[in-house]
């Protein structure tokens, strides 16, 4: 009888009913846990060293550093060292005379500026511009461009200049470097950099953009490698 009872209830729509229900609400607090713990996760990322690209910027920085130090020797060179020593010698005697007096320790300020500061920087950076403006529109592109030069060019300029006086025991001079190059230095940025950025922004991937900005920079290095030497 009791097998008979089982068997009715257990047949019976209205049991049929809840036993759907409950199944319904076990699969909806499945995807409920299950999507509140990819939320955490997305919230409370683990953050990784961008060691790619702090080297990267680094290399190309030191780059910038060099090609602006041999540049710099070459116009010392007066042209009557040549013309008065007209023998198969004189390429090495340039060579030497380019290499022999390189400053190795304004070397390492930039490449270390470059590791330390300017590729996590700007990782994070394009990585925030893309978060926040992920559709590659027209907007999004003049706003990316707009907001690299008001806030990334200055926070450049002004990290450079500081980590310069620094390493130099000039942190007193700062202020007045501030004063005399930082905005000529800026303005000249804005010539070369927001065509480059158009560029950065409309065609570059965005795992490649630290290293193609990098390669910008060997040249933009190239000038503030000379600014801050002055």
């Amino acid at each position: 009888m009791d097998a008979l009872g089982n068997s009715w209830w257990s047949s019976h729509p209205f049991n049929h009913f809840r036993r759907r229900a409950r199944k319904q609400r076990g699969e909806r607090n499945k995807n409920q846990k299950a999507s509140s713990s990819e939320s955490s996760a997305q919230a409370n990322p683990s953050f990784r060293y961008p060691l790619k690209q702090a080297v990267t910027a680094g290399s190309l920085a030191l780059t910038g550093d060099t090609i602006a130090q041999l540049r710099h020797r070459w116009t010392q060179i007066p042209d009557s060292h040549t013309l008065s020593h007209p023998s198969d010698d004189t390429p090495k005697d340039l060579i030497q005379i380019l290499l022999s007096s390189h400053d190795w320790l304004r070397a390492l300020r930039m490449a270390s500026y470059g590791f330390l500061f300017y590729g996590p920087g700007s990782y994070v950076w394009y990585q925030t511009l893309d978060q926040y403006l992920p559709q590659p529109t027209v907007m999004n592109l003049l706003t990316k461009v707009l907001l690299n030069q008001i806030i990334l060019g200055p926070a450049v300029i002004a990290v450079v200049f500081a980590w310069n006086n620094l390493w130099q025991g000039k942190l007193y001079e700062l202020p007045r470097k501030y004063q005399k190059d930082a905005l000529p230095t800026l303005l000249f940025g804005f010539r070369f950099w927001i065509p480059y950025s158009v560029l950065n922004f409309w065609v570059i991937p965005l795992q490649a953009r630290v290293a193609f900005m990098s390669f910008g920079s060997i040249f933009w290095n190239f000038i503030l490698s000379s600014t801050v030497s002055k």
